[in-house]
């Protein structure tokens, strides 16, 4: 299924530790290593073998352990500079993580939902044409304990819930990721999708990549 982005597009991936993929962040680092070894460096794979003369660039800005919060922090070096024409957003398990947590300072649902829209708005002023793609986060129970997976899904949801409102609003495209992630915990183990609950599994990379691809292949919403 070929991706549905015109020929030369510069596809950019934002995120947390699911997207970063323990990237190579050098400056002479090659194409794969660039990339990381997560979902985008699959999506990348699958969709320049498919259509090898779209000239496609994937680059990708994900880094580990960011909150919405501190997204915003580099979003004008990170996501708006670039200027890519396709830009991927993938954030909120840390969000939702650090609450049930209870560390001292982190916003809940509702400040999730003021940074995040602030940081949708602000990419529109500045980059108009800019095709945005909005994943929602996801977990399974298979961390530290039911209490904490129960209270972490809980967060993910209210996270999920404001992701799927934003992209209305925005009238951006959402990719939904939990119910992909559900499905295959019927077939395997939910630790072998999720390795601790919200960090992917090699098999867990491949099913949030052809979630994406599947999603961008089928176009982008009218405005």
């Amino acid at each position: 299924m070929p991706l549905h982005v015109p020929a030369g597009s510069h596809i950019l991936f934002q995120g947390d530790s699911v997207t970063d993929g323990g990237r190579d962040r050098s400056a002479d680092a090659d194409v794969n290593a660039a990339l990381g070894h997560g979902y985008v460096h699959l999506v990348a794979a699958r969709a320049t073998a498919r259509a090898p003369g779209h000239r496609w660039r994937f680059t990708n800005r994900g880094v580990a352990g960011d909150k919405v919060a501190e997204l915003a922090a580099r979003w004008q070096t990170d996501a708006l500079d670039p200027a890519p024409d396709l830009l991927s957003i993938l954030v909120g398990v840390n969000d939702a993580w650090r609450v049930v947590d209870g560390e001292c300072g982190d916003i809940d649902a509702q400040g999730f939902h003021t940074a995040y829209d602030a940081l949708l708005t602000r990419t529109r002023q500045a980059l108009p044409h800019v095709r945005i793609v909005l994943c929602e986060p996801f977990s399974l129970p298979s961390g530290p304990g039911s209490d904490f997976d129960e209270a972490l899904a809980a967060q993910v949801l209210l996270r999920q819930k404001v992701v799927a409102e934003l992209a209305a609003a925005h009238r951006v495209e959402p990719v939904r990721l939990q119910p992909v992630f559900d499905e295959a915990a019927r077939r395997a183990p939910a630790a072998h999708w999720l390795h601790d609950g919200v960090h992917p599994t090699p098999a867990g990379h491949q099913l949030l990549a052809d979630a994406w691809i599947s999603a961008v292949a089928a176009g982008p919403p009218a405005r």
